[in-house]
């Protein structure tokens, strides 16, 4: 079954490069260009990564982040923003994100993090719903 991805990001142009690439990759890919509805998916249905933008209308990307990490500790999260300074991205890991791209980004690099994520995901034998408990829509 295909890994299914939240992509949250609010450039219509950046999310179909994105959407199109990792669908290409065998992922399904669900976007939201709002940071409210972002959350209402988030409490609603099971992920398996979200791609994260920062700067969003409704809810910012760090409060998303701070959210998901209330609700669960194993999803990963990778930001992708054009907020490029030491701060911001020390802040976004910090926040609870796996990983951060600055903007712009590779597309293939990115391609290639969530790759590693699943991978290292595997390995370790973590099933996103061991956290269920937190998350009612998890369950």
């Amino acid at each position: 079954m295909a890994k299914t991805i939240l992509l949250v990001e609010d450039d219509e142009d950046i999310a179909t490069l994105l959407r199109l690439n990792l669908q290409d990759e065998g992922y399904q890919i669900v976007h939201e260009a709002d940071g409210g509805q972002a959350l209402a998916r988030l409490e609603t249905q099971v992920w398996d990564a979200v791609i994260l933008d920062l700067m969003l209308p409704g809810v910012d990307g760090l409060e998303i982040c701070r959210r998901i990490r209330q609700m669960t500790r194993y999803l990963p999260v990778i930001i992708i923003s054009a907020r490029t300074s030491e701060m911001h991205r020390v802040l976004g890991l910090e926040m609870g994100a796996d990983d951060y791209l600055a903007k712009p980004f590779s597309l293939l690099e990115l391609i290639a993090r969530v790759k590693a994520l699943f991978r290292r995901q595997e390995a370790m034998g973590q099933n996103l719903l061991m956290d269920a408990g937190r998350c009612p829509a998890m369950a």
